[in-house]
């Protein structure tokens, strides 16, 4: 480690750009998963893209290839340790390393807190903190023995703002953050920055029966500044940034990607 200041004319400009690189996705089959892998491929990633079945993947692995990066899905149950080794192995061995994990997997039942059940709380849980948990923890075996890597978690402003019939989503995504400083923390001296991206309100296959009724559209976008939903490609920006060399010393922060919502109070409609 350097001990002298560096001088005032020392200075390159860190690269957006992930030419060469790998990155792992989960959750790639659609909506913000997908945006997210597209956006670095585009940024000249190769990817593996993860979700429940190969099949559902691949127009995923279509568009990544048209891109002109290299492919390959990965049929994956976040839910399932086995399934999540095999994943990381099998990503590892197709392009001969991993740069990048995305963990972009997520599950929401929407209802009131006084009716969910046990099995409620487990299936929300085991995707969207178990699931990234132990995808970062394999993730990060890998990404230590190779020097370093980049880990992106797919939160959501529901750790700040929480809404009415999503308590245990909202307390997945606020474990999710707390998740991402703790193996900041820890993997820092392995030069592995883990950050997350926090998406406020988007309007993706999930959220569709919202966005395309008129009266919710406008109630829902009422408290955004920018007076419109999110969009995957939203994202793109954030995702680049924290999986390239330009976020080399940025660890264990979410970048909340919300078109001014949070800053507007908070406000809910």
């Amino acid at each position: 480690m350097t001990r002298r200041r560096p001088r005032d004319d020392e200075f390159t400009m860190p690269s957006l750009r992930l030419d060469g690189q790998v990155a792992l996705v989960t959750g790639a089959s659609r909506g913000l998963g997908l945006g997210v892998a597209l956006a670095l491929a585009h940024a000249g990633a190769d990817i593996a893209l993860a979700a429940r079945s190969a099949a559902d993947l691949t127009e995923a692995t279509g568009l990544v290839q048209d891109a002109g990066r290299k492919a390959v899905a990965l049929a994956t149950d976040v839910t399932d340790l086995d399934s999540v080794d095999a994943m990381v192995r099998s990503a590892t061995e197709h392009f001969g390393r991993l740069d990048v994990l995305v963990n972009a997997a997520g599950l929401n039942i929407r209802q009131p807190a006084l009716t969910y059940t046990e099995a409620d709380w487990d299936s929300v849980m085991s995707v969207n903190l178990k699931g990234a948990f132990f995808a970062c923890q394999r993730a990060a075996e890998t990404m230590r023995d190779s020097g370093g890597g980049k880990i992106v978690n797919l939160g959501s402003l529901s750790s700040e703002v929480v809404l009415p019939n999503i308590a245990l989503y909202a307390m997945s995504k606020g474990g999710l953050r707390q998740m991402t400083r703790a193996f900041a923390v820890e993997w820092a001296p392995y030069n592995i920055q883990v950050n997350a991206i926090a998406p406020g309100r988007f309007w993706t296959a999930m959220t569709d029966a919202v966005f395309s009724d008129p009266e919710l559209y406008d109630s829902a976008v009422s408290v955004i500044p920018q007076g419109r939903p999110g969009t995957p490609r939203d994202l793109a920006g954030a995702a680049v940034l924290l999986s390239s060399e330009a976020s080399d010393y940025i660890t264990g922060q979410t970048i909340v990607v919300d078109g001014g919502w949070l800053v507007n109070a908070g406000a809910s409609a």
